[in-house]
């Protein structure tokens, strides 16, 4: 694996075309300084995962999942996991319509495909009026693409933090959340009714987009499915392999040929 480095934002003063396009293969640990700059960035995970501090404020943008940076937001990132990343970054006037705060997108087909497409063909900006129009296609797809606080929000509730943090040192833990409310001398309902108040999502749901991203990680390790699948609470692998397949769209096994370890 290739040794991580400290990286720089690509030296623009100004955008040399409204909606700028990049691709970049990472590896593990690789970290990129913090930055603003006075257009928007999408940041696209195509396979790895990255995390990025915007404001002050933890994001994670998994394999398929977008990360939106408002112009003029203060931003740094590193990768978790060693891949490919997308980077599009829109002018201020084109921003208009795309979210005011810094966001997770979940992004569609068709926007995926606009990038993949540029990509292959090894382009920043458009060449032809084909092009331009597919870029006008990949904003419209943006102010569509449905947007969440995080893929895997954090809080500053007192009680949720406590938890949330507990939960990351052991992705594998599978108390239930009424053991964990007579830990924290709470309620099962007090700690339900602040994780959809707090992150929009409920305890189990967190917890599933926990384990699949330290499932990411653990892939790139070459470690067993089995393996894995003990690791984080599970059962059996066929149980971890239902959940891995339904939110990566692929299964274990397919996720790591497609995505070797960099």
């Amino acid at each position: 694996m290739p040794a991580s480095s400290v990286l720089f934002p690509p030296d623009l003063t100004t955008l040399p075309y409204p909606v700028y396009l990049r691709l970049n293969e990472f590896a593990t640990n690789d970290r990129f300084l913090s930055h603003r700059h006075p257009w928007g960035q999408l940041s696209y995970s195509a396979s790895g995962v990255m995390a990025l501090t915007i404001d002050g404020r933890p994001f994670l943008a998994p394999p398929q999942y977008g990360l939106w940076t408002p112009p003029d937001h203060e931003h740094d990132a590193h990768t978790l996991q060693g891949g490919r990343h997308h980077s599009v970054y829109i002018d201020a006037d084109y921003c208009r319509d795309l979210p005011a705060q810094p966001c997770a997108l979940q992004l569609g087909p068709i926007l995926k495909a606009i990038l993949e497409d540029f990509a292959a063909r090894g382009l920043n900006v458009p060449q032809t009026g084909a092009d331009r129009r597919l870029t006008d296609v990949l904003l419209d797809q943006m102010q569509l693409a449905r947007c969440s606080d995080s893929y895997l929000p954090a809080s500053n509730d007192p009680l949720l933090s406590r938890l949330l943090s507990a939960l990351q040192q052991a992705p594998g833990n599978n108390d239930t959340l009424a053991q964990w409310a007579d830990r924290l001398h709470s309620t099962e309902r007090t700690l339900a009714r602040r994780f959809q108040r707090e992150l929009g999502l409920s305890f189990s749901e967190w917890r599933q987009r926990l384990k699949y991203l330290t499932a990411l990680s653990m892939l790139e390790q070459n470690l067993s499915v089995q393996h894995i699948a003990l690791d984080l609470g599970y059962s059996t692998a066929s149980a971890f392999i239902a959940m891995f397949q339904r939110l990566a769209g692929v299964s274990p096994d397919q996720y790591r040929r497609q995505h070797p370890a960099q």
